[in-house]
């Protein structure tokens, strides 16, 4: 069974290793909306993967990091493409959540990337 929890943040962030004039280069920030993937087997007693509520609680560290801040003052965020931010939540979430399989970072409705772990 897989079960999914969706987070979002809004964060300002500029990609330092754009080529000069890009607009992602300037200063400018998104309503990320940050997607959690957890597989494993329904517990026969609760019917449930993971309770929600273990899952969000997971990510509150995470989230009050992230949520109104500057990505690139972040360590490990210093260039804050949606790719890194997706391995960045992968492994701060992973130690504590054996069951994740995918961290997925849209930073538009239209621009999503998704990571699988290494």
């Amino acid at each position: 069974m897989e079960l999914r929890k969706t987070f979002q943040i809004e964060a300002a962030h500029r990609l330092p290793h754009v080529a000069p004039g890009h607009k992602c280069g300037r200063l400018h920030g998104h309503s990320f909306v940050i997607e959690i993937a957890i597989e494993g087997p329904v517990d026969g007693h609760a019917g449930w993967v993971m309770d929600f509520a273990d899952v969000k609680g997971l990510f509150q560290p995470l989230y009050r990091q992230l949520d109104h801040n500057y990505l690139n003052d972040i360590p490990g965020l210093e260039n804050p493409t949606s790719e890194h931010l997706a391995v960045w939540v992968w492994d701060r979430l992973k130690p504590g959540l054996p069951g994740l399989t995918e961290v997925s970072v849209a930073e538009t409705c239209t621009s999503r990337c998704v990571y699988r772990g290494r």
